[in-house]
């Protein structure tokens, strides 16, 4: 079973927030949000273990 991790683990924070950023430019808010929709549905394929996934739902859902 994948651990969830909680622990800063990007190699370089500003810069992928910027891409992050830049991605959104000139969308509306609908293509905005379902952009995020995408990105979050080619994560969780990514992670792949189920179990990673509800928690890191279980996390977000809290806003912790």
């Amino acid at each position: 079973m994948t651990m969830l991790i909680t622990t800063p683990n990007l190699t370089t924070p500003d810069a992928s927030y910027a891409q992050l950023i830049a991605t959104h430019e000139g969308l509306t808010e609908a293509e905005s949000h379902a952009l995020n929709a995408r990105l979050v549905l080619i994560l969780m394929n990514h992670i792949g273990d189920a179990q990673t996934i509800v928690e890191a739902l279980e996390r977000a859902a809290a806003r912790k």
